[in-house]
């Protein structure tokens, strides 16, 4: 079960920021996803002491980091300091969207509407020159930048023509972000408030989806080898795994069943077992224990070693067979 509450998301922050000490090379989004939950937890100060932590080494991202840390300062009566934070950035003109999307939300939530839109178009200026393809990164963008200049009440741009295009939800973009549609709750009217509900659904999938784009749902991978590696150390482990022909089969209708219900940014990650081993050291939990492998395979998502799923048709199987994908685990019955 994901955290829920905030004694939940410390204590989820603490194994990550534990895990962190265990495997340096992975310092980076390991941390990043223990600030998140800090924040979550509104344990403000903490996540702070996290971002100047990663902001004080040598990061690879420094510019996103930046940006988190100007959004959770300004959260807790930091803004100068959060502004000072969001100039930095937009002068340093980063190529990444994910800091300006977040400084640029920053502001916005703080009815900073102008400052946002402007925020919003420098960076679709300077990561959509003309030709260049879209990316759920950069559609995001403009999906935020649409809503705050629906919020401004400013007349539709090339661009909002753009993202109101990609936009795919049964909701159109422009009542999504109609800010009179709040009225709605106010209503009386059974018919407008099923409808408001609708709406408000539909957002909060976006806005799921949007969370989940940093650490990909993963299914866990064991390699014929390894699974057998584990099996003989761990017999117990055999109900979870009852052949590895099972265990594939297992993995692509697990993938396959949640792409059909709506989630997206999902992977597969490779497990071995002195990694398995070494995790459930770290969790002081026995590595026979079943409930550790669904934790073992979030964590190494969080540390970026998932594989996107699912390959292109004729792109490797991701089961290593070697076959396509589309003659493999991609065939359709």
């Amino acid at each position: 079960m994901r955290p829920d509450t905030p004694a939940e998301h410390i204590a989820e922050a603490e194994r990550l920021i534990r895990t962190a000490t265990r495997y340096p090379e992975d310092q980076e989004p390991l941390l990043l996803q223990a600030a998140a939950h800090l924040e979550l937890a509104d344990s403000r100060e903490r996540a702070s002491a996290l971002y100047d932590q990663l902001l004080a080494g040598d990061p690879a991202d420094p510019h996103l980091i930046k940006a988190l840390q100007a959004a959770n300062l300004w959260e807790y009566g930091h803004e100068p300091e959060a502004r000072a934070l969001i100039q930095g950035i937009r002068a340093a003109a980063p190529t990444d969207p994910a800091p300006w999307e977040v400084i640029a939300e920053a502001l916005e939530a703080h009815d900073e509407l102008t400052t946002s839109e402007e925020c919003f178009t420098q960076a679709a200026t300077l990561l959509l020159a003309e030709d260049t393809p879209l990316t759920p990164a950069t559609t995001a963008l403009l999906t935020g930048r649409h809503r705050v200049r629906r919020l401004l009440g400013l007349r539709h741009d090339d661009w909002d023509m753009v993202a109101d295009t990609r936009h795919v939800g049964p909701i159109p973009l422009d009542e999504l972000h109609d800010p009179k549609r709040i009225w709605a709750l106010g209503s009386d009217d059974p018919a407008e408030l099923r409808a408001e509900i609708a709406r408000l659904r539909a957002e909060l999938g976006d806005r799921r989806a949007a969370l989940s784009r940093p650490f990909p749902v993963a299914i866990l991978h064991w390699p014929q080898r390894e699974l057998a590696e584990l099996l003989t150390s761990y017999p117990t482990l055999t109900a979870e795994y009852p052949s590895h022909a099972a265990h594939l089969t297992e993995i692509e209708t697990s993938l396959r069943a949640l792409a059909a219900s709506g989630t997206t940014n999902l992977g597969i990650v490779t497990a071995s077992v002195p990694s398995y081993e070494a995790f459930a050291a770290s969790e002081k939990t026995s590595p026979a224990s079943p409930s550790l492998l669904a934790e073992y395979a979030t964590t190494l998502a969080a540390r970026g070693k998932a594989t996107p799923w699912p390959p292109s048709p004729t792109a490797p199987c991701w089961c290593t067979s070697g076959k396509p994908y589309a003659e493999c685990h991609g065939a359709t019955n």
